[in-house]
């Protein structure tokens, strides 16, 4: 199934939280917040009216190795901006850079050596990234063709680039948009925005070595600023709605099971908030087979984004029989196959 890309702007922190920042009676907080929302508005609305440019064809054999370039914003809307580091070159001097640099290696590591994929396009696609991106600015995105990271107010948000599931995250959205390219609202955004945790999660657990049972299954551990009194992450996939519960920040409102699906028509149809359902089935599916999660779980959800029958518009009923199907291909009829189903089951989603 060949899908045309169409554009979708990706952030990783979802409008319900900066909108909630954004009233605020103290302007410190108020202000980062709205300027991030307005940004991030007028992102989305260029994304609508433009196409995303198809990568160049490659002619060679990709490489096994990454081709990475980092950009310095230098504190403007811009991109790329100023080039600050090329592939190969010496540490830099700024932690960012290094950070953005180390990210984007764990991330095409992880598709390479788990999957045998060559970058986000699966062709070799030059990872981009831009960092220092305007004042205080609150978020990081994948704009179609690289990756952008604020620096957060130091206040609520750190700079973005520390977590490297976030990093991770932004970057499967790109993954996402060459495969299955799922629409960005309703079911099939959230399931867009699931599997940026998914692989967002396994990226941080391939880089530091860690079991499933030994991962900590939250997305944007150590993002959150020292005015965030009671949050540990944006998100969690082993306890989804746990993540925060702060006086500033609010409470995560995602739910872990169908029971609790939250129908609203802002943020694309929930797509941040409703993700914790399909989040969660694949930690319980995770958690299910041990070990290593990124070889048979990660492999079944890679399987099912990147083998041509996720349609666009695929709500989790779809995704789900989906995975059962290749889990079963993949595997046989055994413990997979089963814990599939259990997983899918678990959050009230039907997978046969």
């Amino acid at each position: 199934m060949n899908h045309v890309t169409h554009p979708v702007f990706c952030t990783i922190v979802p409008p319900h939280v900066l909108d909630k920042l954004a009233r605020s009676q103290d302007p410190a907080i108020a202000d980062p917040a709205r300027r991030t929302l307005e940004h991030d508005s007028l992102q989305r609305t260029r994304r609508r009216i433009t196409t995303v440019r198809g990568a160049a064809a490659h002619t060679a054999a990709p490489s096994d190795k990454p081709q990475r370039t980092i950009y310095d914003a230098e504190h403007r809307e811009v991109t790329p901006g100023r080039k600050v580091h090329a592939e190969g070159d010496a540490p830099a001097k700024d932690a960012t850079v290094n950070r953005a640099h180390a990210g984007l290696g764990a991330t095409f590591e992880l598709y390479l050596k788990a999957y045998g994929r060559h970058s986000i396009d699966g062709a070799g696609l030059p990872l981009d990234a831009t960092v220092h991106y305007g004042e205080k600015y609150n978020n990081a995105f994948w704009d179609g063709s690289q990756m952008v990271f604020g620096d957060g107010d130091n206040d609520l948000f750190l700079d973005f680039t520390i977590p490297v599931d976030v990093i991770g995250h932004e970057l499967t959205h790109g993954v996402t948009q060459y495969t299955a390219n799922l629409e960005y609202y309703g079911q099939s955004g959230a399931l867009n925005e699931s599997v940026s945790d998914v692989f967002g999660s396994l990226i941080k657990q391939y880089a530091l070595g860690q079991s499933a049972d030994q991962a900590d299954w939250l997305i944007g551990a150590g993002l959150l600023g020292p005015n965030v009194d009671r949050g540990k992450a944006l998100r969690s996939m082993k306890a989804p709605g746990t993540a925060y519960d702060d006086d500033v920040l609010g409470k995560d409102p995602q739910p872990a099971t169908m029971d609790d699906y939250v129908n609203t028509s802002s943020d694309n149809g929930g797509v941040h908030i409703n993700s914790g359902i399909p989040n969660h089935a694949f930690y319980l599916l995770a958690t299910r087979l041990g070990g290593n999660a990124w070889e048979r779980a990660g492999k079944i959800w890679y399987d099912t984004l990147t083998g041509g029958e996720l349609a666009a518009d695929a709500d989790f009923a779809d995704f789900a029989r989906l995975t059962a199907a290749s889990a079963r291909t993949l595997f046989g009829d055994g413990d997979e196959i089963q814990a599939v189903l259990k997983a899918w089951s678990s959050v009230g989603v039907p997978a046969s």
